[in-house]
């Protein structure tokens, strides 16, 4: 307990290990900060390389208002020429916040649709002890649907909500 106070209180008067810690929370954190070259990022002060969306927003601007070349911008904040795209695009369709870093790969389980997950709700009204072993079969055949047997664990433990879809 002492340690965690001890922590905060470190966290709390250093304002850059705040700044850090935030960005980590945050997933904002520039997992290079070395690549960055723009001399206002290198400076120090308000430019900080470690800042992945003000580095975006800074790149976007830079291209955007002060014509910077988009290979010239990429090489200037370290990062690669579709990068540069991508960032554009993004802001233009939403805003700042679609600067934000965005979770990859699929959202949510695309197999386990409503129909499916009804039809194992009721698989499960009618045999109580029913196994992730013993419906693997069931959804192949009913559906053709293929799902791995850890993700239907965790289903039918509950760790994952059946009808809230």
């Amino acid at each position: 307990m002492e340690r965690k106070n001890w922590q905060k209180e470190i966290l709390a008067s250093d304002p850059v290990d705040a700044k850090l810690a935030s960005l980590q929370a945050t997933g904002t954190l520039n997992s290079k900060p070395q690549d960055v070259k723009d001399p206002l990022f290198r400076a120090g002060g308000f430019f900080d390389p470690r800042d992945l969306l003000q580095i975006r927003y800074e790149m976007v601007r830079r291209h955007l208002v002060e014509n910077e070349p988009v290979a010239s911008a990429a090489q200037l904040f370290g990062v690669s020429v579709p990068t540069v795209y991508q960032a554009q695009y993004a802001f233009k369709e939403g805003g700042l916040v679609a600067l934000l870093p965005q979770r990859r790969g699929p959202k949510h389980g695309h197999k386990l649709t409503p129909e499916v997950l009804l039809h194992i709700e009721q698989c499960r009204r009618e045999r109580p002890n029913l196994r992730a072993g013993d419906l693997l079969p069931e959804l192949q055949r009913k559906f053709g649907l293929t799902v791995h047997r850890r993700s239907l664990e965790r289903l039918l433990r509950g760790k994952k909500k059946l009808s809230n879809r």
